[in-house]
């Protein structure tokens, strides 16, 4: 089994990722099981924050690397919080003050449309010149308030549609085949068939 550095350490992505990737026969590994202090994550696009993190752990394990960088865009918000989704509250990280904030953004605004977002970034090496890149998204709106247990993060506020319940209260299997990073790991996955990783 191929092992893979996880440029995370949240336990709702880990689990999420080590649930996708088995069926490759790739173990996913936290980097803070690795002891990689977490990345800077100084830009204004998802795509280039996760980069610099699979960059970075790699750099530091030697491991192949994945990361991702993703977040809720609201359209009323002009598509904040985006990248700075998991500290929109500030420090420490909150998922319970970020969606207090979201909440507190959105009171009185009848336009709730919101999306998710996933960028996925996998390099074989820390200077990989072509790293493995795939992205997703997953529209909704966001609600007047949380509804169910499940998930992390904005889950609980973030409506789908076609099932008319939160992604928190959706089932493991629904939330791979409708949410963002679901999408952009079957995409990510399909390239690493191709290359036969």
């Amino acid at each position: 089994m191929k092992r893979i550095v996880l440029a995370s350490n949240n336990t709702g992505k880990v689990k999420e990722f080590r649930h996708l990737f088995a069926q490759l026969d790739l173990e996913i590994v936290p980097q803070g099981e690795l002891n990689v202090p977490e990345a800077e994550e100084p830009f204004f696009t998802f795509i280039e924050n996760a980069l610099t993190k699979a960059r970075h752990a790699s750099r530091l394990t030697g491991l192949p690397a994945l990361a991702d960088d993703s977040g809720i865009c609201v359209a009323t918000l002009g598509g904040a919080p985006g990248v700075f989704s998991a500290r929109y509250a500030g420090e420490p990280k909150s998922d319970a003050r970020n969606n207090e904030k979201l909440l507190a953004a959105l009171a009185g605004n009848e336009d709730r449309r919101a999306w998710y977002y996933a960028a996925l970034v996998l390099v074989r090496h820390a200077d990989d010149p072509q790293p493995l890149i795939a992205d997703g998204s997953c529209h909704g709106y966001v609600l007047q308030a949380p509804q169910g247990e499940g998930g992390f993060g904005y889950d609980p506020l973030f409506l789908v549609p076609q099932y008319n319940r939160s992604v928190a209260q959706l089932t493991q299997e629904e939330k791979g085949l409708i949410s963002h990073r679901g999408k952009a790991l079957a995409a990510l996955m399909a390239k690493l068939r191709e290359e036969g990783f």
